[in-house]
């Protein structure tokens, strides 16, 4: 089962190229700042679990916003096996994968436990020139920014001009 924590880490994931000014940005396009941010969420920071957390994230990306089948990300779960244990009288389950490719692992299964427990949750943003995502945890499942004062607001901001001049030029 997922917790919350596994699922901001998701989501802070896929965000890590959003639209900054017009252009993309990579959270993760240095070196540097890709170890920042691995370690800061667990990991080694090493080249390689980079590398395949790169190409975990931009695979994640292109399946939530259905431009690749969710069969791509099984290469990312290779070699990886959950194995079962009794500690403290209950049954507890941890994850065995290669260090290099866990952060990788751990975000796939994440995206398959939410897609399983909240379907429709994990989307884009609605913006067309926002590149985030977000998880939407309200009850009536009905938020489409990534936030709404940010994202929220310009689109609305737009629908009201386009409106006014639509009603100004009839």
């Amino acid at each position: 089962m997922i917790d919350r924590i596994q699922e901001d880490v998701l989501l802070e994931l896929l965000n890590t190229t959003p639209v900054v000014e017009g252009s993309t940005r990579d959270a993760l396009g240095t070196l540097s700042a890709g170890r920042a941010w691995a370690r800061r969420h667990g990991g080694s920071g090493s080249s390689e679990e980079l590398s395949c957390l790169v190409a975990a994230r931009d695979a994640l990306q292109d399946v939530v916003r259905g431009e690749r089948e969710p069969a791509c990300l099984g290469e990312f779960l290779n070699g990886v096996s959950s194995v079962p244990d009794i500690s403290g009288g209950k049954l507890e389950w941890s994850l065995e994968v290669p260090a290099t490719q866990r952060m990788a692992a751990e975000s796939v299964l994440t995206w398959a436990g939410l897609q399983e427990t909240r379907p429709g949750r994990l989307r884009p943003c609605a913006n067309p020139q926002c590149q985030r995502f977000l998880l939407d945890r309200s009850k009536p499942n009905s938020a489409r920014w990534c936030s709404m004062a940010e994202c929220g607001n310009r689109m609305k901001a737009r629908r009201h001009y386009q409106r006014a001049k639509e009603a100004y030029n009839s």
